[in-house]
């Protein structure tokens, strides 16, 4: 006998929306093109610091810099179904990408993205 769990048709979160393969598909584009924009920009500020090294302690300031955002970054894209509304609506209020790239997406998904972005928009005012 399998547990509820292990059954290929149970949904782990009832309230959830399913994503389709095509919402899913402009989520990664969306997600993907987010991502890339961030690393630029790290990549862009990890190239001034690093031209600007004169002492070990300068160096230390990249690593230390390097550590942070990886780890911030780590923790922001997360690209499970559960989790894609905030990380979308998140991306949305920082600027990291524009609703436009969220274009397919059924109401039910955006929604929550919209939400989420509106949330975080009131929390830092």
């Amino acid at each position: 006998m399998t547990s509820p769990s292990a059954t290929h048709k149970h949904h782990p979160y009832q309230n959830e929306p399913t994503w389709s393969r095509s919402e899913k598909a402009i989520a990664r584009k969306a997600f993907d093109a987010a991502l890339g924009r961030e690393l630029h920009e790290v990549i862009q500020e990890a190239k001034k610091m690093a031209s600007q090294i004169q002492q070990s302690s300068d160096l230390w300031d990249l690593e230390l810099y390097l550590t942070q955002r990886r780890k911030e970054i780590d923790r922001k894209y997360d690209f499970r179904g559960s989790r894609l509304p905030d990380v979308l609506g998140r991306l949305l209020y920082e600027n990291r990408l524009r609703e436009e790239e969220l274009r397919g997406l059924s109401e039910d998904k955006l929604k929550p993205i919209r939400s989420c972005a509106k949330f975080l928009a009131e929390e830092a005012a």
